[in-house]
């Protein structure tokens, strides 16, 4: 399932700059493909560029961003200009905001919605088109949340635009299915990850989180069996204890359950049992 995954092969990875996006860049170069990441950050982007591995694949950088689909087409132009050929497309640029209740802060949104949902739509959009053209065999990677299938409370514009996440990517894997392409498509689902965005809150890891090289470790084993869906544990996560949360979450429809119900003291017993 990981053919592409080759010394000479050529990944682009959004929000490359840093943090799981940053792993993933100095993994692929360490095996020998090339890379051209893109970021929004210019400093960042420097910076990346010179601390990035050399020695491997060859390495590029590009600003770009996502939520502006002008920008994300220039992208794809720029990596088949200095690539010739693109096999990986690893949609991981993202943000987080202030938390803000439902019905405040539109803009936020917006802006929340336009990166994380929009910016992950637009390099499929781009990057899809001119692959399957090609015939080439690779993969489409979009990064994801496990807010996105759980909504806890708080985020819920994060949790909104990780949810389109989980919905578009799922349209992609099946239409690319129906194309009988070489491409594949797939879902990141990070569990509590020390990267840049909770290294601003925490300047030290938390004992709970995994590093962004476990979850690019946990990644590449995941394509390696074809999994679609790459949910990663942490270390204060394991799977069983996603599985049964995910599980709660959906019977709440199917039981009628008010919503969000695993926050809600009527049920906080129920719960706590169901998941001990």
């Amino acid at each position: 399932m990981t053919s592409w995954l080759k010394a000479g092969n050529n990944v682009v990875i959004t929000g490359g700059a840093n943090g799981i996006g940053l792993a993933a860049a100095t993994r692929y170069l360490e095996l020998g493909l090339n890379v051209l990441i893109a970021d929004v950050n210019e400093e960042a982007m420097n910076a990346a560029l010179d601390s990035l591995p050399r020695g491997g694949g060859e390495l590029a950088g590009a600003l770009c961003d996502v939520a502006d689909l002008e920008q994300v087409e220039k992208l794809k132009d720029t990596a088949y200009a200095t690539f010739g050929e693109v096999h990986c497309v690893m949609n991981n640029a993202g943000a987080g905001f202030p938390p803000c209740a439902p019905w405040e802060n539109l803009e936020t949104w917006k802006k929340q919605v336009d990166i994380n949902l929009w910016g992950i739509v637009h390099g499929c959009q781009a990057f899809v088109p001119a692959m399957l053209a090609r015939g080439v065999t690779g993969a489409i990677i979009n990064t994801g949340s496990k807010q996105g299938i759980t909504n806890p409370p708080g985020g819920y514009a994060y949790n909104l635009s990780k949810a389109g996440v989980l919905a578009y990517t799922q349209s992609v894997a099946h239409a690319l299915r129906q194309e009988n392409a070489g491409l594949s498509a797939h879902l990141l689902v990070p569990g509590f990850t020390y990267s840049n965005m909770i290294a601003r809150f925490m300047p030290e890891k938390p004992a709970g989180a995994w590093t962004t090289d476990q979850v690019i470790d946990f990644m590449l084993a995941s394509l390696a069996q074809g999994d679609f869906y790459i949910l990663c544990p942490d270390n204060d996560t394991p799977r069983e204890l996603d599985e049964k949360r995910i599980q709660w979450n959906a019977d709440d429809l199917i039981k009628n359950r008010p919503a969000l119900s695993r926050w809600h003291p009527d049920f906080e017993s129920e719960y706590n049992a169901f998941t001990d």
